[in-house]
């Protein structure tokens, strides 16, 4: 982090030359036409604002230069000609505001495709991104890039390039014109600026630690807020009100005193910069009428040479404003550049399988894997499975369970060994190709705002409206549907919260059925459902799995009784596996666990 001219924390990146260049040589160069526009219209308007206080400065000399004549008897003010000056400094003053408007159209427009685009790359990168981004990063995180990045990168990218060129060419611009009203005054004017540095340095300096502070509690602040929060409920059971509101109320204090400490501090510099300004207008204006009582200089030109004087120290003040901007800038750029670049899984390979015809025999042969290399979750795992079987993996939590199933998809692929789909590497397919073949049902349902038609055509858009209300039939949903408002057109929310869970799951089987796979998923579909809903969503499944080639993660083993085959997992391998009568007979891991789940739901019934 780095600080800003008025002690306030500013964001540094890591490379900001490396991260520039990568911008504009990506980005911005297919804008250099437009930024040319831009370059030069802010390079004209500021020129026509600098010129008109000289120019005012000729207005006054001449109404002053007149009074003086009419006081000694002459010809008095001349009107005419000053309002040619007048007249003169509006037009300068509408055309800046022309070429202003120009280079402000021009750039908004630059920024908002250029954010398009980011958006548009960072849209598509994302669905090509392996699983194991995701598993190494929050989705606060990715969103973050998406929306808080690029919106910083957006709003600050619009400001920071035309105030630069603005801001330069007005500092370069006045000095110029101060230096061709008078030297010495010019000296006078720039001997503050030092003045001025050492103060704000010495300000911001002192005032760092407690912008530091403040952050810092800030953060401590809106974290037990939110803890509290999430979780009131507990809080209230076990009567922590009190010993709650005590730690907010000291983390408060803190932040209220380091927050007062910091706002005081970066509160004194804009005075303390003023007063030292006004001194410098103070020695200008005593120079200037020295030299005008010399005959040096005109009154007039004072006039405009003040107003150069107090204008000079606004562009600095900016550029230290642009430099905070364009820190903040760049660190979003190169948050967003690293999310672009990150490795991509291969979706595509030459000659692929076609799954055409496929029928859903799978082999997983001495498949080894784990999510890091030194933490092997699946260690030698070996099963043979004939298309339309059905089969259960069953096991305690950790034992591999839903990781078959994402290597099976390939979310990940495998570490050693290798697993067959009707005799085919599934490294053999287009991974789009390979998902087509699956259809999942899942504990946590998904569902997203739009009709509950679209819903159910997510997994085959072209399906005519008769083909959604034959696989609700089948899932047991289309009674349900038909009593809602506006029935297939009704609109789920963002979150389906105008729907139970057992009808979401009922409508996520109805769209599975719909897609039509050769091989189905699983993964505890009923476990947060009531048993009457789980009757339906069982019977639902029934209809789906029938004729398929059916994994069912289970952690209640009531409902895999009549599984073809039950692989028991612990520690990544198959340490049992047959039917359900099969295994109880064996006397081994599973009979342990059936029986205290067993236990478990009689201990349920006697409370």
């Amino acid at each position: 982090m780095e600080w800003d001219q008025i002690g306030g924390p500013t964001e540094k990146a890591k490379d900001f030359k490396g991260t520039t260049k990568k911008l504009i040589k990506n980005y911005l160069i297919d804008y250099k036409w437009k930024l040319l526009i831009v370059f030069i219209f802010a390079i004209a308007s500021t020129i026509f604002v600098i010129v008109g206080p000289k120019i005012l400065g000729n207005a006054t000399t001449e109404i002053f230069n007149g009074l003086i004549s009419k006081l000694s008897g002459g010809a008095g003010i001349d009107f005419e000609k000053i309002a040619g000056i007048l007249l003169t400094l509006l037009g300068l003053y509408a055309m800046s505001m022309l070429f202003s408007m120009i280079q402000n159209f021009t750039m908004t427009d630059v920024s908002q495709k250029l954010t398009y685009r980011l958006r548009n790359d960072i849209s598509q990168k994302i669905n090509r991104l392996p699983m194991k981004y995701f598993d190494k990063k929050t989705n606060g995180e990715v969103l973050s890039i998406i929306t808080n990045d690029i919106d910083t990168f957006s709003q600050n990218m619009n400001q920071s390039i035309t105030q630069i060129i603005t801001s330069i060419c007005t500092i370069v611009g006045i000095l110029i014109m101060m230096l061709t009203i008078s030297v010495s005054m010019t000296v006078v004017s720039l001997l503050i600026l030092p003045f001025t540095i050492l103060i704000v340095r010495f300000i911001v300096k002192r005032s760092q630690k407690y912008f530091k502070k403040q952050q810092d509690y800030l953060g401590h602040v809106n974290g037990q807020v939110e803890e509290v929060y999430g979780g009131h409920n507990v809080v209230k059971v076990f009567n922590g009100e009190e010993k709650e509101i005590a730690q907010f109320t000291k983390m408060n204090n803190e932040l209220y005193h380091s927050g007062w400490k910091a706002q005081f501090m970066s509160g004194v510099m804009f005075p303390v910069m003023k007063f030292i300004g006004n001194i410098g207008y103070v020695g200008v204006a005593i120079l200037g009428g020295y030299l005008a009582i010399q005959g040096r200089i005109t009154v007039g030109n004072i006039q405009s040479f003040i107003q150069y004087n107090k204008q000079f120290t606004e562009p600095i003040n900016e550029i230290a404003q642009i430099s905070s901007m364009l820190q903040a800038m760049v660190a979003a750029s190169e948050r967003i550049f690293e999310f672009l670049d990150e490795e991509e899984e291969i979706s595509n390979i030459e000659n692929p399988v076609n799954t055409h015809g496929l029928k859903g025999n799978v082999t997983f042969e001495h498949v080894q894997f784990g999510y890091n290399q030194d933490k092997i979750v699946i260690h030698d795992f070996n099963e043979t499975i004939k298309d339309g079987q059905k089969v259960a993996i069953v096991g305690p939590t950790g034992a591999g369970k839903t990781t078959i199933v994402k290597l099976l998809m390939r979310f990940y692929d495998v570490n050693k060994g290798a697993i067959y789909i009707d005799g085919h590497n599934i490294q053999d397919f287009n991974r789009g190709d390979l998902r087509k073949m699956f259809g999942m049902v899942l504990q946590d349902t998904w569902l997203f705002g739009g009709t509950i038609k679209e819903n159910i055509k997510y997994g085959k858009p072209d399906a005519t409206d008769e083909q959604v209300y034959e696989a609700a039939k089948a899932a047991h949903v289309h009674h349900f549907i038909q009593t809602l408002p506006n029935g297939y057109d009704m609109i789920l929310d963002e979150e389906s919260s105008n729907i139970s869970q057992g009808q979401k799951q009922l409508l996520t089987i109805a769209r599975v059925i719909l897609a039509n796979p050769q091989i189905l998923i699983l993964d505890e579909a009923t476990s947060s459902i009531d048993t009457r809903t789980e009757q339906q969503i069982q019977a639902a499944m029934d209809h789906l799995m029938k004729g398929r080639t059916s994994f069912i993660i289970a952690h209640r083993l009531s409902t895999i009784k009549n599984a073809d085959v039950i692989l028991v997992l612990n520690n990544g391998d198959i340490i049992e596996q047959g039917t359900h009568e099969e295994l109880l007979k064996k006397d081994g891991f599973y009979l342990d666990l059936y029986n205290s789940q067993f236990e478990e739901c009689n201990d349920e019934v006697e409370n």
